[in-house]
């Protein structure tokens, strides 16, 4: 049973909060239709009271039960130790409550500590509202968190408003998988040969020999607004001899739910010529996307060392929905160069009636060179290797396939409120070596 404290604060008026104080996810209303394992308690709790630094004025700790709370009225951050048991997926709760019905904006920033002066959001915005006697709405959940085992440096941001902090719990929903099966292909010879593939041509959920499913709503770096489902056919599946990847508004569990696959866990790539044969969709905040991730990918501080290559990218405000005539664009991500420099190598081309008929993206990565191309014709090159932060890509990279909505450049004009779905639907994906 979860039992409940009421924490009475005299401040220029009384306050009264109800909070619950038992973390376990049976006991939270959210549906779970992806068949998604969770515990039954959190794998680390951290009290609001255990910060160890802190930014904001005005602060007031006081102990409830041998609980330690913390209460503040003036914006600021909150700063944590954590220390993260395994690598993997977390579930991300925030327990607390405001002083009225007005909301307040809270976040969680990882690797405060980090090298590089970055700023990793990794939950992106966590509503607090007033609790209700009873309720669970004073839990706020982000799911799907990467986090990396080891020590962590967080801290809880958080805007002006009259707010109690109980605890943050971190919850693993799925731990890291690496691939068991590295296929590296040749690279020398003069004609390309198939050795791998999914041609879509089953029913039901895609391979799952082949693909595993992202999970969650954590904003993936981004500030996306869906969620990515696992194993559920609204948002993945096989159909007519292609993949279909369905984001959907309001559709019953999710504001927005898409679909994001991967080959992590399967099967990783090193070198040789990867099609993606695709439609995208057009609609104002969609985000299309066919691209590779460094296989030494953990979490956030990875990024962007383990390299990345964007291989087919679109947002759905640059399609004309009347023509579908675009643009595609092909970007590398590494140590040197990324968009957060904005220094990363692009390319970017005009493509006709992307969203009705089938295109091929495909790049040629080869040990000193990337080339990518659009239905055969190329208009990205890359091929500095002249040390480990310009060229990661000597390393293995994951395939993933995703339809993300909104988010720094997909929602960058905003997403058109009339649309109730967005499809992207793949014919092939195809690896070749040369022989």
């Amino acid at each position: 049973m979860i039992s409940l404290i009421r924490i009475k604060i005299v401040t220029a008026f009384t306050l009264i909060f109800i909070l619950t104080v038992n973390c376990t996810s049976n006991q939270r209303n959210k549906k779970n239709p992806d068949n998604v394992s969770k515990s039954d308690s959190c794998s680390i709790t951290v009290q609001a009271g255990d910060y160890v630094n802190s930014n904001s004025p005005g602060i007031v700790k006081f102990n409830e039960k041998n609980r330690g709370y913390v209460k503040t009225s003036k914006g600021g951050w909150l700063e944590y130790k954590v220390q993260i048991p395994e690598t993997g997926r977390y579930k991300i709760l925030l327990y607390g409550a405001t002083s009225d019905s007005s909301e307040v904006a809270c976040w969680i920033e990882d690797y405060i500590d980090n090298k590089d002066g970055r700023t990793y959001n990794i939950t992106g915005n966590m509503m607090l509202k007033r609790a209700s006697l009873g309720g669970t709405d004073n839990i706020i959940e982000k799911d799907g968190s990467p986090l990396n085992s080891g020590l962590h440096m967080i801290r809880l941001h958080y805007d002006t408003g009259l707010v109690v902090f109980d605890k943050i719990c971190f919850e693993l929903i799925k731990k890291h998988k690496s691939s068991p099966v590295i296929l590296t292909q040749k690279t020398s010879g003069k004609e390309w040969k198939l050795i791998w593939s999914d041609e879509f041509n089953g029913t039901g959920l895609p391979d799952s020999s082949k693909w595993t499913f992202d999970i969650g709503n954590w904003g993936w770096g981004n500030n996306e607004l869906e969620y990515y489902t696992a194993n559920r056919l609204e948002n993945a599946r096989q159909e007519g001899g292609n993949l279909i990847i369905e984001a959907r508004k309001d559709d019953g569990v999710y504001p927005w739910s898409s679909a994001r696959l991967t080959t992590r866990g399967k099967e990783s790539f090193l070198y040789g010529k990867i099609e993606f044969r695709a439609k995208v969709p057009a609609g104002r905040g969609t985000w299309s996307a066919g691209w590779l991730l460094g296989y030494e990918y953990r979490d956030e501080l990875s990024w962007p060392y383990c390299g990345e290559i964007d291989v087919l990218e679109n947002v759905g405000y640059e399609l004309d929905p009347k023509t579908g005539n675009g643009k595609t664009h092909a970007s590398v991500h590494c140590g040197a160069y990324y968009f957060k420099l904005g220094n990363q190598p692009t390319s970017i081309v005009d493509v006709e009636n992307m969203n009705n008929e089938f295109h091929t993206y495909s790049i040629e990565w080869l040990s000193g060179s990337i080339t990518i191309l659009i239905d055969g014709k190329k208009y990205f090159e890359y091929h500095d290797t002249s040390n480990n932060l310009t060229w990661p890509f000597n390393k293995p990279q994951n395939l993933i396939l995703n339809l993300a909505m909104g988010g720094g450049w997909g929602g960058a004009k905003g997403v058109d409120p009339e649309m109730k779905s967005a499809k992207f639907i793949l014919d092939y994906v195809r690896v070749y070596e040369l022989n």
